[in-house]
């Protein structure tokens, strides 16, 4: 069974929501929140497996709660659940490892082709202990998606194949690593722009990442051609 909360200010909305929750076997709701103060206190109160999170809170925005909600419960699946269509948005939920990102109004079977989605993928990694290329077919997409078969059809929302290749390519030359901060001013992208596709790429398995700590200043994740 997994547990989950709900974070959405509409209580009507949050009360479509459960009312989906409560028509799948394996989800059991453990907790709603109107605003993100009540979400963080739920997380702290509630062991929960999921949190379906809105944007649009009335006193912080979902996205800028992320840092927050990563570094206090990292183990927590995020599933955004919002009217918000701006990109930046979007790249923040990746860069911080959303497991989704539904557009609403979300229908009942949208909802529940998302959630049952995030369900098999984990009772899937529950039952094993090692990978494999099924398995990777499974969590990041079809096997077009696998290593070296990247195509600009298959590739996920949010990547674009032309600078996917870029950062491929600073890879290839940079024996010794790059960061996320050096690849975006070499494509001419943003740092966050950058450390996405460079994500990608590790979840991908085409590339590695190290955290490296200087003598000053915070650690920076290094990231290496595979």
């Amino acid at each position: 069974m997994f547990r989950v909360i709900i974070a959405e200010d509409d209580f009507r909305v949050a009360q479509i929501h459960e009312e989906f929750i409560g028509k799948m076997e394996n989800m059991r709701l453990v907790g709603k929140a109107l605003n993100a103060e009540e979400t963080l206190n739920l997380l702290e109160q509630k062991d929960a497996d999921l949190l379906l999170l809105d944007v649009y809170m009335p006193d912080k925005l979902g996205t800028e709660m992320l840092h927050s909600i990563r570094e206090k419960h990292p183990a927590i699946d995020i599933i955004m659940i919002t009217a918000a269509t701006d990109k930046s948005f979007l790249e923040k939920a990746i860069q911080y490892g959303v497991q989704d990102y539904l557009i609403k109004p979300v229908t009942m079977e949208k909802f529940h082709s998302s959630l049952n989605g995030y369900i098999k993928k984990k009772k899937m990694l529950q039952a094993t202990d090692e990978i494999n290329s099924d398995i990777l077919i499974q969590v990041f997409g079809s096997s077009e998606n696998q290593p070296g078969n990247q195509s600009a059809t298959s590739l996920p929302t949010g990547i674009d194949y032309r600078t996917l290749e870029k950062i491929k390519q600073l890879l290839k030359e940079e024996a010794e690593g790059i960061t996320s901060e050096e690849s975006g001013k070499r494509i001419g992208a943003s740092r966050t722009t950058a450390r996405r596709y460079l994500e990608y790429l590790v979840g991908a398995g085409e590339a590695r990442v190290e955290q490296i700590y200087g003598i000053v200043g915070r650690p920076e994740r290094r990231y290496y051609i595979k």
